[in-house]
């Protein structure tokens, strides 16, 4: 089960980041997760938002260049270790991880990591045959 990702390119500019979460906020969107990447000459904001198409198509009108991306939602025990069995799962796989990065807040305990893989499909499948569950977009409070 895969999570849509927002990916907007941004200027290497003071403001970019500022200006976003702005429109965002300004038409009720809910982040749920963010991430950033930055080279000298640009960046890449990754966000999951609780409705993507909403925050997609205004990010659009507003000049914004973006991608979606299908990302994988994992639940992590928020313990010492937690996360390096996840890890250990998806490296046993011999599944490249292309990048990860955290929800905001828990639930039932649990960290919530999202995933970047060439494969979710498959991703998904090796931690459901491990017991590790991965997270619905509902689990996120996404629409």
């Amino acid at each position: 089960m895969t999570i849509p990702q927002i990916s907007v390119f941004l200027e290497n500019k003071a403001g970019q980041l500022a200006d976003i979460t702005g429109i965002l906020s300004q038409n009720q969107v809910n982040m749920r997760a963010i991430n950033i990447a930055e080279t000298t000459d640009y960046g890449v904001l990754r966000l999951i938002v609780d409705d993507a198409a909403k925050a997609s198509s205004i990010l659009l009108e507003q000049g914004f260049i973006l991608t979606m991306t299908p990302v994988v939602g994992v639940a992590v025990p928020d313990a010492p270790g937690g996360l390096s069995k996840v890890l250990g799962v998806i490296s046993s796989a011999e599944i490249d991880v292309e990048y990860m990065y955290s929800v905001f807040g828990q639930k039932d305990g649990q960290a919530c990591m999202i995933f970047r893989v060439a494969d979710s499909d498959g991703l998904t499948t090796v931690l459901e045959e491990n017991g590790i569950d991965t997270m619905a977009g509902e689990d996120l409070g996404l629409h």
